[in-house]
């Protein structure tokens, strides 16, 4: 029987007591190994280049360079495979988050997250999904529209890609709407809708729901608030 490797943690965050916590919370599952801790932005780019995590716990406002200088450059790391990043926040609704996610975080989490969550998002994100609620990435986009482009600006070539299902599906993806929701919505299978979201996931070259929900605020193809 061939044993599948833990999922390697980075644990980031100029708090060493935080660390500690989160490294007794993740060390007490068998599917997870902490590979090391970093105490700032810089040191978590080194650290990641050094000892090659499937996922990285990210504070955000550390001194040095912040999470999403870090996550940046993170995530477009030459690597086949670049590591997943989860955002850590003390407010849901921290401006920073998202920039994180723009940066190419994977989703973000609640620094007093419970420790049942906490694991279970790490083992979701390296898995290649989301942490991420729709609902709570349309709130975030929502509230900070202003960051975002017009709505008059012209329509990616890239949009032009998906068909007429798949720009329903992605705009109900930025709606805050679950593959079982869409499903019903749509009155189709949710195997049906899950192809579709991987299709305009491809097609987009987003990695994850995060990143197709933000895509479509910035392509225009919703208007926040508008929903």
């Amino acid at each position: 029987m061939t044993l599948t490797p833990p999922v390697r943690v980075l644990l980031v965050d100029d708090q060493p007591l935080l660390r500690t916590g989160f490294r007794m919370i993740l060390e007490a599952e068998s599917d997870i190994a902490v590979v090391g801790e970093s105490g700032d932005g810089e040191a978590a780019v080194a650290d990641t280049r050094a000892l090659q995590p499937d996922v990285v716990l990210m504070d955000i406002r550390m001194p040095r360079m912040d999470g999403v200088e870090a996550t940046r450059a993170i995530t477009g790391a030459a690597r086949e495979r670049p590591p997943r990043v989860l955002v850590l926040t003390t407010f849901d609704l921290d401006e920073y988050v998202v920039e994180a996610l723009r940066a190419g975080a994977s989703g973000f989490l609640l620094k007093d997250v419970p420790a049942d969550q906490l694991v279970e998002a790490i083992r979701t994100v390296s898995r290649g999904d989301s942490v991420v609620a729709p609902s709570v990435t349309r709130r975030l986009l929502d509230m900070f529209a202003n960051r975002l482009p017009a709505s008059d600006v012209p329509t990616p070539a890239s949009l032009n890609h998906l068909t007429a299902r798949e720009r329903e599906v992605l705009t109900m993806v930025a709606r805050g709407l679950s593959n079982a929701e869409i499903a019903a919505e749509l009155v189709v299978s949710e195997t049906t809708v899950k192809t579709h979201v991987g299709n305009l996931l491809t097609k987009l070259g987003v990695r994850d729901r995060v990143q197709a929900a933000i895509y479509a605020y910035e392509s225009g193809l919703v208007t926040p608030g508008a929903l």
